[in-house]
C-alpha cells in the first residue's frame, strides 16, 4: 500500500527544496546586513505559553497533546511566544534595541487550501525596546529589502493601519462589539456587501455610520498613498475622533512620513480595514500584498507593545512581523520567480573509461577541499552519458579523464557553455591556479 503525507502537509523534493533553500538564503543574508541576529527556538512548547499569550482563533487551532510526562504541550503555532520567552529570561542583560529574526516550522490545525497548510514555514523579523515609528519603519523597510531580494521586487506593497484609530472609529460610527467590528473589517474583501454591512449591524454600528464607512471604503479602494493620507483622515472624520483615534492617526503620520523618506512610499498604503485577528497587537499593523489582487496576506504584523509583560518580563515596547512560505511560494511562482532549485554545479569530472574513475573522484575531492562544488559519475556510464548529466546539472564545466592526457598529467576542460574545450595540467585545475593558454584539445573516445 502506497503512503503519501497527510493531509495539510508536503514534501519537497528537488528541485523544490533547493529553491526553498535558496530563498531562505537570500532572506537571511539581507536580514544580517540590516542589523538583525538569528534567533532559534524549540519546535514544541508548554501549552501554558499559548494560553498566556494567544487569543481564541489561534489557540483553537493548536496541536496540543498531553506527552508521556503528563505534561500539556503543544506544537509551536507561531514564533512570538517563544520569542517573547526568550527575551524575558534575558531582558536584564540584553543590550537595547533587540533586533531578531527567525525562521521556524510551525503548524496549525486549520483547514487546508491552496496557500494554506497545516505545517508551515515562516520568516519573522522583531525588534524590542524601541516605541517610536523608527522601529516599524526599520522592520518595514528590511522586510521591503528581504522581498525584493527573494525575487519579489515590485510585486507587492504594504498596508497599514492602526488598531487604536479602527477602535475609534467604530465607536464614532455606533460600535459597541469591538471584536466583531474588527471581524468585519478584516473580512471586507472577502465576504459580499450584504454580508459585510450584516456584520457592522451586529457589532451595533448605525445606519448611517454603516453608510458612512462603505462609502469611505469604496473611496479607500485598494489603499491610500502616503500623499493622499490627510486627505482621506479628512473623510473620516478625524477631528472628530477621542484621545485615542487622534493617537493612532499621529502614528500612522509619522510611519507613513517615515516611509515615505526612505524611498518606500511608492509601495505603501493607509488601509482602514487591516486591523489583524490576533489580539496581542497593540497599534500600528501592517500586511503586505500582492499587486496584482490576491487579496491574501504575503505578511503581517505589527506592534505588541504589552506582550512581554504578560510574560512577567519590563515594560518592552516591539514591532514584528511574519512571511509565511506558501502564500510567497505562490506570488513567485505565479510571476515566473520562483528560483530554479539548487545552485549549479561548477565542476564535473567525467572518466572516460572505468579505468579512470578513481582518478575523477580524486580529482573531485581536490576541487571539493578547495572549495569549488564538484561531482562526478558513480554508475560507470558512458562518457556522452556523462557528458549530457553535466548539463543537466548545469554544471559550468566539464573536466574530462582519459587514458591519453593521463599519460601525460593532464585533463581536457571543457566549457559547457560555449563547447570550447582545452588540455589543462592536473596541478593547474584548482582555483588560483592559472592554466596554460588554451590550445585546442581533444578528449579521448
Amino acid at each position: 500500500m502506497p503512503f503519501a503525507p497527510l493531509r495539510g502537509f508536503r514534501d519537497y523534493p528537488p528541485p523544490d527544496a533547493g529553491a526553498r533553500s535558496e530563498l531562505w538564503r537570500r532572506m537571511r543574508s539581507v536580514a544580517r546586513r540590516c542589523g538583525f541576529a538569528e534567533l532559534e527556538t524549540p519546535s514544541l512548547e508548554s501549552l501554558e505559553l499559548f494560553r498566556v499569550k494567544s487569543g481564541d482563533e489561534i489557540s483553537k487551532q493548536l496541536w496540543a497533546f498531553v506527552d508521556k510526562s503528563g505534561r500539556d504541550v503543544t506544537l509551536v503555532a507561531e514564533t512570538t511566544p517563544s520569542l517573547a520567552r526568550v527575551f524575558v529570561d534575558r531582558a536584564k542583560a540584553e543590550p537595547l534595541p533587540v533586533k531578531w529574526f527567525t525562521i521556524s516550522r510551525l503548524w496549525r490545525y486549520e483547514e487546508p487550501q491552496s496557500g494554506r497548510t497545516r505545517e508551515f514555514a515562516q520568516f519573522n523579523l522583531d525588534i524590542l525596546g524601541v516605541a517610536g515609528p523608527a522601529a516599524d519603519a526599520e522592520v518595514l523597510a528590511s522586510a521591503a529589502l528581504l522581498l525584493d531580494e527573494a525575487g519579489a521586487d515590485g510585486l507587492y506593497a504594504f498596508r497599514v493601519n492602526d488598531r487604536a484609530l479602527a477602535e475609534s472609529l467604530g465607536r464614532r460610527l455606533g460600535a459597541v462589539d469591538r471584536d466583531r467590528f474588527f471581524r468585519a473589517l478584516d473580512r471586507y474583501r472577502k465576504i459580499s456587501a450584504a454580508d459585510f454591512r450584516s456584520e457592522l449591524a451586529g457589532a451595533g454600528a448605525t445606519p448611517d455610520g454603516i453608510a458612512a464607512l462603505v462609502a469611505l471604503l469604496a473611496r479607500v479602494g485598494d489603499g491610500v498613498p502616503p500623499s493622499a493620507f490627510g486627505e482621506v483622515l479628512a473623510e473620516l472624520g478625524a477631528a472628530a475622533l477621542d484621545d485615542e483615534g487622534r493617537a493612532g492617526v499621529a502614528r500612522l503620520t509619522r510611519l507613513l512620513g517615515e516611509l515615505d523618506r526612505i524611498g518606500l512610499g511608492d509601495r505603501v498604503v493607509f488601509d482602514p480595514t487591516v486591523v489583524r485577528g490576533l489580539a496581542y497587537y497593540t497599534s500600528t499593523v501592517f500586511e503586505a500584498f500582492d499587486r496584482a489582487g490576491d487579496s491574501r496576506a504575503l505578511f503581517g504584523g505589527g506592534r505588541y507593545d504589552h506582550l512581554i509583560e504578560l510574560f512577567g518580563g519590563p515594560p518592552t515596547p516591539a514591532v514584528g512581523l511574519a512571511i509565511g512560505d506558501q502564500t510567497f511560494e505562490l506570488l513567485l511562482r505565479r510571476h515566473g520567480r520562483w528560483p530554479d532549485g539548487e545552485p549549479a554545479l561548477d565542476t564535473y569530472v567525467v572518466a572516460v573509461t572505468p579505468a579512470e574513475a578513481p582518478t575523477a573522484r580524486e580529482i573531485v575531492e581536490g576541487l571539493r577541499r578547495a572549495g569549488v562544488s564538484a561531482d562526478a559519475d558513480l554508475m560507470e556510464r558512458s562518457l556522452s552519458r556523462q557528458l549530457k548529466e553535466a548539463a543537466r546539472r548545469r554544471a559550468r564545466r566539464a573536466l574530462i579523464v582519459g587514458p591519453k592526457e593521463l599519460s601525460r598529467g593532464a585533463v581536457v576542460e571543457r566549457d559547457l557553455a560555449t563547447g570550447a574545450q582545452r588540455e589543462v595540467p592536473r596541478a593547474e585545475i584548482l582555483p588560483g591556479r592559472d592554466g596554460p593558454s588554451p590550445p585546442s584539445g581533444r578528449a579521448s573516445e
